[in-house]
């Protein structure tokens, strides 16, 4: 953890061990940190502020401190649009996404994908908001995304509000022509990621009907969660925070 996130600050200012919520926080300051009276820790508050704790009082079972808010959370104005994967890769690709900073994320079902992913219970039971958290606590930043669902492409692209300041960015080895690195990108981006087996072809065309530009990520076929991550590498060193 590179920095110490709460949805909200705790009680008192208080971490205890026996919390579910803080049980992990309160895990990684005493036995990987071994935190001190006195010692400034790295905090923030999701999507309202970061800034510098200090411990004032650790006890058997609970930590004690103060917290000063320095600066707003800021991410970039991407959006990832991906395809729903397997379960184990949705939690690396999420992770990753929030640690770049993408500022919302939209998981579809596709044509090509398993219908079970839609279902998992990595969503059913709000596991993945923990990824969530885990990549932006990764990153030392408060930012996290909005996620939203939706069962296939078109009810996707629906969500996307027609801006001519946004590129719309299809990395796909079928249709791709323009090195991702030489697209004429705009000050904000929507990224659409396939899954394993791509994009169908009918998907394809309902991008390319929305305004999507075909671009290529190399020639070599990737897994969705490497083309994620090099992709919003790429894409997002081109742009400012928001």
């Amino acid at each position: 953890m590179n920095i110490i996130l709460f949805d909200s600050l705790p009680e008192n200012n208080t971490i205890q061990a026996a919390s579910r919520e803080h049980a992990e926080i309160f895990e990684h300051l005493t036995k990987v940190l071994k935190v001190t009276p006195g010692q400034s820790i790295r905090m923030g508050v999701v999507n309202s502020s970061e800034g510098t704790g200090v411990i004032t009082a650790v006890r058997d079972g609970e930590i004690e401190f103060t917290y000063k808010a320095e600066t707003k959370p800021a991410l970039h104005p991407a959006t990832l649009l991906v395809a729903q994967v397997r379960p184990i890769c949705m939690k690396r690709i999420l992770r990753e996404a929030v640690s770049l900073g993408v500022c919302r994320i939209i998981l579809t079902g596709s044509d090509t994908g398993e219908k079970s992913y839609l279902s998992s219970n990595l969503y059913k039971t709000g596991e993945y908001r923990w990824y969530l958290m885990e990549g932006a606590m990764q990153s030392g930043h408060a930012g996290i995304p909005e996620v939203t669902f939706t069962k296939t492409v078109r009810e996707a692209l629906a969500l996307i509000p027609g801006d001519t300041s946004t590129s719309l960015v299809l990395p796909d080895n079928v249709c791709g022509a323009v090195p991702l690195r030489e697209a004429h990108l705009k000050e904000k981006a929507v990224f659409a990621v396939g899954p394993e087996r791509g994009w169908s072809d009918r998907e394809r065309k309902l991008f390319m009907e929305n305004g999507f530009e075909p671009v290529l990520l190399g020639n070599r076929i990737l897994r969705t969660e490497t083309a994620c991550s090099a992709g919003l590498g790429i894409l997002l060193s081109t742009m400012k925070l928001i």
